[in-house]
C-alpha cells in the first residue's frame, strides 16, 4: 500500500534531518512505499529549506505556506499535495511526540480492512510520558468533551492513517489543530483500529499549545455537534473499533 504521511512544521529545524531519517529508516525496514510530506508555514529557522535538501536522500517533499496558517489546514494542504497513487493519508507530529514503530502496523490495519488507524494513548499499551498534570487533565477533559461522538478512546489524537477514499466528498474544518478529530467524526471509514503507543513530551522546539488553540477546540466540537444534530454526519463515524493489533 502507498502512503502520504504529513508532518506539519514551524520552526523544527533542530530535529526536521533526525525525524525523517527514522521515518525513512521504518519504511525501509519494514518494506513500506511511504512518502514524507512536510508542510512549512514559512518557518523563520529554516525548517522549510533543510527539508528540501532531505530531498535529495530520502522520499520527503516540502509544501511551502507563506505563513504561520495553522496545523489542521496544513494537514488538509499536505494531503491535497501528495502523490496522487496514495491509497492512504496520515498525520503526525514533527517533535518526536508521536512513536513511528507503530507506522507498520497502522498500514497492516488498513490493509487488513480498517478505514481508519488511530496511534492510541488512551488504550492497553498505550501512555503518556512527561506531561505535567496540567496537560494530562487538558487532555482528558477534552476528550471526555468529544466522547458522545465516537466510541474511539484517543479521540483527540493526532497520529493516524485513513484510507483517501474515506475523505472522498467530506469538508474537513481546518479550525484549530485537531485535525484527527475531523476525520473521526466526518470520514467515512467503516472501521476503525486503535494502535497503542507511548507519547512522548516534545525534545525540540516549542509545545503549539495555549489558550488560542483550546479555543479553537471547543469552536471546532461546537460545528461538529451542529452537524450532528443536523443529521450531517456520517453513521459509519461511530463503527466497530477495536484496540488490539491486526
Amino acid at each position: 500500500m502507498k502512503f502520504s504521511v504529513v508532518v506539519p512544521t514551524y520552526n523544527e529545524a533542530g530535529g526536521i534531518e533526525r525525524l525523517v531519517a527514522h521515518l525513512d529508516g521504518v519504511f525501509r525496514a519494514n518494506g513500506l512505499d511511504g512518502e514524507i510530506i512536510v508542510v512549512d508555514d514559512n518557518s523563520l529557522d529554516g525548517t522549510g529549506r533543510i527539508a528540501d535538501e532531505l530531498g535529495a536522500r530520502y522520499p520527503v517533499r516540502c509544501l511551502h505556506r507563506p505563513g504561520k496558517l495553522g496545523l489542521s489546514s496544513g494537514v488538509i494542504d499536505g494531503w491535497a499535495f501528495a502523490r496522487p497513487d496514495s491509497e492512504a493519508l496520515g498525520a503526525m507530529d514533527a517533535d518526536f511526540s508521536h512513536d513511528a514503530e507503530i507506522i507498520p502496523k497502522m498500514v497492516q490495519a488498513l490493509e487488513s480492512g480498517y478505514g481508519l488507524a488511530v496511534g492510541s494513548r488512551y488504550v492497553r499499551g498505550g501512555g503518556i510520558r512527561n506531561w505535567p498534570l496540567r496537560r494530562k487533565i487538558t487532555s482528558l477533559v477534552a476528550i471526555a468533551l468529544a466522547k458522545p461522538l465516537t466510541p474511539l478512546r484517543d479521540i483527540t489524537s493526532g497520529f493516524f492513517l485513513v484510507r483517501r477514499s474515506a475523505l472522498e466528498g467530506v469538508a474537513l474544518d481546518p479550525i484549530g489543530f485537531k485535525i484527527g478529530l475531523e476525520v473521526i467524526a466526518k470520514a467515512h471509514y467503516g472501521r476503525a483500529l486503535e494502535v497503542p503507543y507511548v507519547f512522548t513530551d516534545r525534545i525540540a522546539g516549542e509545545s503549539k499549545l495555549n489558550q488560542r488553540e483550546i479555543v479553537n477546540y471547543l469552536k471546532q466540537l461546537r460545528r461538529i455537534y451542529a452537524l450532528r444534530l443536523r443529521g450531517m454526519l456520517p453513521s459509519g463515524m461511530r463503527g466497530k473499533v477495536t484496540s488490539e493489533t491486526p
